[in-house]
């Protein structure tokens, strides 16, 4: 199984393009979008290329490949106009008994850079996916990976970046 994993959008048309043009090269499987997908939030400062518009379009565009979560950014208005499903607080995929936790990091999280503190039950060799930091992980707690994409939008560790899974392995990759 092959995962585009991308959080923190947050309206940002150019680098969503650039995430568009990175799915069509990876050929994944799925894409995992780990919320804050249309809007900056109070918090935030308003991305150079601020176009939600036009974000709601290109990912419309991949919709029949999207599994998504919401991010604390994210509103019932979004799913309005998504196409996708992307109003639950957390999903999971089977990965061969491997079990793939996904949340955006304001609900459920392992404590790093402003996450949450407050880990889904899961077993070694299991993972939990997060956004919401903006800044990229890949660590382990217990024997469970750790695994946060970084921003696609407004990244807080200067590198636009997403995330791939692939052969059980997760790296991060800079737009």
């Amino acid at each position: 199984m092959k995962l585009v994993i991308a959080s923190d959008i947050h309206g940002a048309a150019t680098w969503c393009g650039k995430l568009l043009r990175a799915i069509e090269d990876e050929h994944p499987d799925r894409v995992v979008l780990l919320g804050d997908l249309l809007y900056h939030g109070p918090r935030n400062d308003l991305p150079e290329d601020y176009a939600p518009k036009q974000v709601i379009e290109m990912l419309n565009g991949i919709a029949d490949q999207v599994m998504a979560v919401r991010g604390n950014c994210d509103a019932e208005v979004d799913q309005m106009v998504l196409d996708f499903p992307c109003m639950d607080d957390y999903a999971t995929i089977d990965d061969a008994g491997r079990i793939i936790f996904l949340t955006h990091g304001h609900i459920w999280g392992p404590g790093f850079h402003n996450s949450i503190e407050r880990m889904p039950e899961l077993v070694e060799g299991d993972a939990l996916l997060y956004g919401h930091t903006h800044i990229k992980v890949l660590s382990q707690i217990d024997g469970v990976t750790i695994f946060n994409p970084g921003s696609v939008g407004i990244p807080k560790d200067g590198t636009h970046s997403y995330g791939i899974y692939e052969h059980g392995r997760f790296e991060h990759r800079e737009l």
